[in-house]
């Protein structure tokens, strides 16, 4: 088969990729389909109702950037949400003897 392909041009191989294309999307729906009606008849054996949701995208989280809660006083680009562990810079200060609540924003 290999053989024949290398023989096509390009524009016939893009025609035998679509076709392919084309031809596996209408199994994968026959196939669907064909499992959809088998599910119903299982449901419909034991008197239970099916409903069957089409389509749709699943919901995608938009991801926000943090607020940042915390900043160092002596050096504005550090930087903390308050999230995971605190940054070595906080640790220090705090170990300094500072209060967290000094470097809230």
């Amino acid at each position: 088969m290999t053989d024949n392909l290398s023989q096509l041009s390009e524009s016939e191989l893009a025609a035998v990729i679509e076709n392919a294309k084309k031809a596996l999307k209408d199994k994968q729906e026959g196939k669907r389909k064909e499992v959809i009606a088998q599910i119903r008849e299982l449901a419909a054996s034991i008197n239970v109702g099916v409903e069957i949701i089409e389509g749709g995208k699943p919901a995608s989280r938009k991801g926000g950037r943090v607020p940042v809660k915390y900043r160092n006083p002596a050096n504005p680009a550090d930087k903390w949400t308050g999230r995971g562990m605190k940054p070595k810079w906080l640790r220090e200060l705090i170990d300094q003897g500072r209060n967290l609540e000094e470097f809230e924003v």
